[in-house]
């Protein structure tokens, strides 16, 4: 299967997409890894995207778009792959849709995970993150502590990132309404959109999307 994964900041994109990947066979190709996987190989793309990040710019679309069509080509994508991160606009879906009829393919269906917008703000703001090791993640709510900013795991200091705060985390759910959004109903008018609702735990999110995608 071919699929686009599409939700809000907080919506646990990249943990379904690691279990749906996995579940259908298929390669999780998500955007930063892209970026990192080019840059670490010195590779044209990687070059030119990490002169742009050098400066403080954006990478421009077509960069981004010329990883993802490099990744969709490897062997372990003939049979199919799951997109996470990509593509951000409505131009970039155009582009995808370009790029995939050249290859005579074309996408299985776009997954819409659904999460309301003051559970995305509970989820991020609530986040403590371990300052020895920032793979030790705690929740205020979700994942408490035993001990109030404490590590369980090492006993390091739990804080919260500027990017986790509240302001941001809304002015990154403005982003993603503006830029990302859209895409969803660009992809309705083909028919192609399954949405679902994010709320629950994991494996319980993982059997709708799978139930969703005829699986």
């Amino acid at each position: 299967m071919r699929i686009v994964l599409v939700g809000p900041p907080g919506a646990g994109k990249g943990t379904q997409a690691a279990f749906l990947a996995k579940n259908l066979s298929i390669p999780h190709i998500s955007t930063g890894d892209l970026f990192r996987a080019n840059i670490s190989q010195g590779t044209e793309l990687g070059k030119k995207a990490k002169s742009y990040m050098d400066a403080g710019q954006l990478v421009p679309d077509e960069v981004t778009i010329g990883m993802a069509k490099d990744r969709m080509e490897q062997p372990d994508a003939v049979n199919g792959f799951l997109l996470d991160g990509f593509p951000r606009n409505v131009s970039q879906a155009e582009a995808l849709d370009v790029a995939l009829q050249a290859d005579d393919v074309k996408l299985d269906a776009v997954l819409d995970l659904e999460v309301p917008e003051d559970e995305v703000v509970k989820r991020i703001a609530g986040r403590r993150i371990c300052r020895n090791d920032s793979a030790h993640v705690f929740h205020v709510e979700y994942k408490q502590p035993k001990t109030e900013g404490v590590c369980d795991v090492c006993g390091g200091e739990l804080y919260q990132r500027d990017d986790d705060q509240e302001e941001t985390v809304r002015k990154r759910l403005e982003v993603y309404h503006t830029q990302t959004e859209p895409i969803i109903g660009y992809y309705q008018t083909q028919g192609l959109v399954k949405t679902i609702s994010a709320l629950g735990k994991v494996d319980e999110v993982t059997a709708k999307a799978m139930e969703a995608l005829g699986r």
